[in-house]
């Protein structure tokens, strides 16, 4: 493609890891790099100017929560998500693929795509991969990724082939749909945890003769054997404030994809200027502590000494050893 183009500087001979620069049409990413989430068009209290000044050379969106707000006409009208964000370096926008998994409580997959119910006002959404490729060209992202099944983990051998399949005819759907020489597409390698699926899903893929290629995993077997973790063994889990969400209530909530609930009593709540820390106690004596908006702890009616829930995805927890 005439937009993108990568150049290789060197390659290390023990490990093979590349260093490099990807072009875009807005400007040149030096590789590897860090990638800071905007999911919704910005990146969590940090001001574009700000990335800008720290260093960030690309910034990633989510197809699907732009989708159910403020809409991908809306930003297409916008001028696109460059001069919706006012961010002039490059952006990757994901696909929604890993909302078929993290919201796998409340979707429903099949051949011809995925049924999502939305979070916001309960209507159902159906994502393909040509509607995919039509939302992610409207929001105009440099990168845009395929369409695809993250499949959970754990999951078997027979299902993690099953979405590995899957997604590579969902890559053929979206190859053919994709049209915007401005804007390169991505396949997803998947696989999940198993060596030789993943080897397969890429060999399929290079195939297919995508601008570029991303894997995804959420933690590995080899961190599994890395860190000797077993049933039984004590570890700790480590969190993100940012990472945790709060429900009012002594109830655990049902109907909801997050692994985690943790009911417990508040015995801190400390206001800043816009977000709020809440430090719940949980009934073995533990704590968690999560970030969560102003608004919110008005909203939820939250206050020290009563009861609530912290809801955490398994997809935001690290585990480590001592």
């Amino acid at each position: 493609m005439q937009y993108f183009k990568y150049e290789l500087i060197h390659e290390c001979k023990q490990s093979g890891a590349r260093l490099g620069r990807l072009y875009t049409p807005h400007g040149v990413i030096e590789t590897p790099c860090y990638m800071p989430v905007g999911t919704q068009a910005t990146v969590k209290a940090v001001l574009p100017r700000d990335l800008a000044e720290i260093g960030a050379q690309i910034c990633l969106a989510n197809t699907y929560h732009l989708f159910e707000r403020p809409g991908h006409r809306l930003v297409r009208e916008a001028g696109g998500l460059h001069a919706f964000m006012r961010w002039d370096k490059p952006i990757l926008t994901d696909s929604g693929g890993f909302q078929v998994f993290s919201l796998a409580g409340s979707n429903k997959i099949r051949e011809d795509g995925v049924e999502f119910r939305s979070l916001l006002d309960g209507r159902k959404h159906f994502f393909t991969p040509e509607s995919v490729m039509e939302i992610e060209q409207a929001l105009g992202a440099d990168i845009a990724m395929a369409f695809d099944e993250c499949a959970p983990y754990p999951s078997d051998e027979a299902y993690t082939r099953a979405a590995m399949e899957r997604t590579h005819r969902w890559a053929r759907r979206c190859k053919a749909a994709h049209t915007r020489e401005d804007q390169a597409l991505f396949g997803i390698v998947q696989g999940g945890m198993f060596k030789d699926l993943r080897s397969e899903s890429a060999r399929q893929l290079i195939d297919l003769d995508f601008e570029g290629y991303a894997i995804k995993a959420d933690i590995t077997m080899e961190s599994v054997r890395g860190l000797e973790l077993a049933e039984g063994k004590k570890a700790f889990a480590i969190i993100k404030a940012s990472n945790v969400m709060f429900a009012a209530g002594s109830e655990p909530i049902k109907n909801i994809s997050a692994r985690n609930q943790l009911v417990g009593t508040i015995i801190s709540i400390k206001e800043g200027a816009v977000n709020g820390h809440v430090a719940l106690e949980l009934a073995d004596g533990n704590k968690v502590t999560g970030s969560i908006t102003n608004e919110a702890i008005e909203s939820l009616g939250l206050a020290e000494g009563e009861k609530a829930v912290a809801i955490i995805k398994s997809t935001d927890v690290m585990v480590g050893v001592e």
